[in-house]
């Protein structure tokens, strides 16, 4: 074998382990049936944001890291990543006075003031995170995988008991996949559609906090703003709805009238990998040690250099025996 880790997926999660390992002097090899661009990470908003997610304890620290991590990437902007101020808000109470360690490591939170909420909003905080581009975040994570030595090996996988022979380690990193390749069948598809339309000069991004299937929020990233959002369980049509994106447009114009008429440029559809609780663990399969590190749901970006480097550990620490 020439691979010491084999790592099954190239999104947001797959790409950063994989960099982890790679960089740490690990042979790593990642097998997708997509390119890093066509996965459900290319899809997404996207930003670093509070992470409410199972195993509770576990995801805030990888939170933490997450954002020391973007904070200095954010240095370089051939990353794609921006610190940006934005407004966060809610049609209901925001945990203000008592709020939880989630909330309260968002950066620069200022209390909004009733002029500056939107109409139909009740609370919210002015921040500034790191914003992420994307395809351009995920061009950049490929190039730092080669430069390391790491290699992309595009292929359909039915089963990950096929590949278990090619590698002494494998890194499970399939995201929704996960529901036919374990196979799982407590992950599943959250899809998601975002409008991308030419920036008419927005600067600051917008947050709905909210826990409803419709929401709203924009990111500015450069001469392009991406617009959303839904969250729906259990749909996994990957095809664009043109009612759904009517809607998505008109929701962000009711916040931000300069975005009424704005020239779409790009439809986007995702599948996001809903679970009860993130899986991050190792196991063994057909006599093999394998590490599974899937089921991020909306948090693959704020969680991934976290639990991608937990990830990472777990399999340098197989490969040593």
């Amino acid at each position: 074998m020439s691979d010491d880790v084999l790592v099954i997926g190239a999104g947001v999660i797959g790409l950063t382990t994989a960099v982890c390992l790679a960089e740490a002097g690990v042979r790593t090899r990642v097998m997708s049936t997509d390119l890093p661009r066509q996965t459900t990470s290319a899809m997404a908003g996207a930003m670093w944001g509070p992470a409410f997610a199972e195993p509770a304890d576990r995801a805030l620290d990888w939170s933490r890291v997450g954002l020391d991590e973007f904070t200095r990437l954010a240095r370089d902007p051939a990353t794609g990543v921006r610190l940006t101020r934005g407004r966060m808000a809610s049609r209901g109470a925001l945990p203000l006075d008592d709020p939880p360690p989630q909330v309260t490591m968002v950066p620069d939170r200022v209390d909004l003031r009733r002029a500056e909420l939107p109409a139909g909003f009740t609370s919210g905080q002015w921040a500034r995170v790191p914003l992420i581009d994307m395809p351009r975040y995920l061009g950049y994570l490929t190039g730092r995988l080669t430069a390391a030595g790491g290699r992309l090996d595009i292929r359909t996988v039915g089963r990950l008991s096929e590949v278990v022979d090619e590698a002494p380690v494998l890194v499970n990193c399939s995201g929704v996949g996960a529901r036919r390749l374990v196979p799982d069948l407590t992950v599943r598809a959250c899809r998601g559609q975002l409008v991308v339309v030419a920036n008419p000069g927005i600067e600051e991004f917008f947050l709905e906090i909210s826990t409803e299937p419709e929401f709203t929020h924009y990111f500015p990233h450069g001469d392009q703003v991406v617009l959303g959002g839904v969250s729906t369980v259990g749909d996994w049509r990957l095809e664009p709805d043109a009612a759904i994106a009517s809607a998505i447009l008109e929701r962000c114009a009711a916040v931000e009238p300069l975005l009424a008429g704005a020239p779409i440029l790009e439809h986007r559809v995702g599948l996001r990998p809903e679970r009860a609780a993130i899986r991050l663990e190792a196991r063994a399969l057909a006599g093999r040690p394998i590490v599974h590190c899937y089921g991020h749901g909306s948090l693959g970006v704020t969680l991934s250099w976290g639990s991608a480097r937990e990830a990472a550990d777990l399999a340098k620490a197989l490969i040593q025996g």
